[in-house]
């Protein structure tokens, strides 16, 4: 399957077909996680869950950085 590269505002993107994203499982506003290896561009959908785990980690170690820092001395 062929797509083009078309401008989107100030960037550029591709437009991926009803079909590929029916197969991913995926829909608008969903996240994909974006690979580059040997010239190649890999889209694969990313874990939700585990995407709002790590989220919900940082804030937690951003709101207790002081009382972590001593913990770990």
């Amino acid at each position: 399957m062929n797509v083009t590269i078309r401008k989107i505002g100030n960037s550029e993107g591709i437009i991926i077909p009803k079909e590929v994203l029916d197969r991913l499982g995926s829909k608008t506003g969903d996240t994909l996680e974006l690979q580059v290896e040997n010239g190649s561009i890999t889209l694969k959908p990313t874990d939700e869950d585990l995407s709002r785990q790590f989220e919900a980690a940082r804030h937690f170690m951003d709101k207790y950085k002081v009382a972590l820092k001593k913990l770990a001395e």
